[in-house]
């Protein structure tokens, strides 16, 4: 067994005490502290400019598969990668991806939210009052017969709710473990076939974009997964290997 390397830990334990503290929260306070901690969108009132950051160590409370299978990958990944490159490399590297993975979610985000105000404000209603009806999360009963449902969902979706999870940086990391380790064979417990990195990692892109597509399933999580984050964290993660291939930083270089 991979033993865990000490930041990888040192990940787990904050990942894991929150989702606690999250839940006991909710429990004997009722405060969600994902109002807080959560990457809303920009234009939401609870948006705060850390979210980006805070976001990546929240995990859903209905799903404890979902932090499960984040620390599980991170461990499992993770760990190679800090024990070749030393922990300030490693870290530097989760949290950038991580950071780009929100960025790119909520790039994503911004574009599905203002091209179906577009066709909101051609059929006559004000930008100003749609983002004010938008903020105070409601809707004008009207809209729902200028968007197609997929457009009301994707607005009203994409405004209100909120992303969490380790998830984008997480696919940053499988991407420099795939670039590193090219011919490593995994094997996940529901994929009983020893599959080659290689194909396996570009594979779970595959799935991830077009579940972005058509809002389907993710290996790291179930319905309701932020795809765009996973595919962001995977090109930050992308980028940065070959900014390190580029520049061929060494070991000293980042401890």
């Amino acid at each position: 067994m991979m033993r865990i390397t000490e930041t990888v830990k040192h990940l787990i334990i904050i990942n894991v005490l929150l989702w606690l503290t999250t839940v006991i929260l909710g429990m004997k306070a009722n405060i969600d502290l994902n109002n807080i901690l959560a990457l809303h969108f920009p234009e939401n009132e609870s948006f705060g400019f850390w979210q980006p950051i805070t976001s990546m160590f929240m995990h859903s409370v209905a799903s404890p598969a979902h932090l499960l299978f984040n620390m599980i990958g991170l461990w499992m990944f993770g760990s190679a990668l800090e024990e070749r490159w030393g922990k300030i490399k490693f870290l530097s590297f989760y949290m950038i991806t991580g950071v780009g993975a929100g960025l790119v979610h909520t790039l994503v985000n911004y574009y599905g939210v203002y091209s179906n105000i577009g066709v909101l404000v051609e059929a006559g209603f004000n930008q100003t009052e749609i983002l004010s009806v938008l903020k105070e999360g409601k809707y004008i009963i009207s809209w729902e017969s200028l968007l197609t449902p997929s457009q009301f969902t994707q607005l009203m979706s994409s405004f209100n709710s909120h992303a969490v999870g380790a998830s984008g940086a997480l696919y940053g990391v499988l991407v420099a473990f795939g670039m590193l380790y090219p011919n490593m064979e995994l094997m996940m417990m529901f994929i009983p076939i020893p599959i080659k990195a290689k194909y396996f990692i570009p594979g779970l892109l595959v799935i991830d974009f077009i579940g972005g597509i058509t809002g389907g399933l993710s290996l790291f999580g179930g319905g309701n997964i932020a795809h765009f984050a996973h595919l962001g964290g995977a090109l930050f993660g992308f980028l940065l290997m070959l900014y390190f291939n580029k520049t061929q930083f060494n070991k000293n270089r980042w401890n």
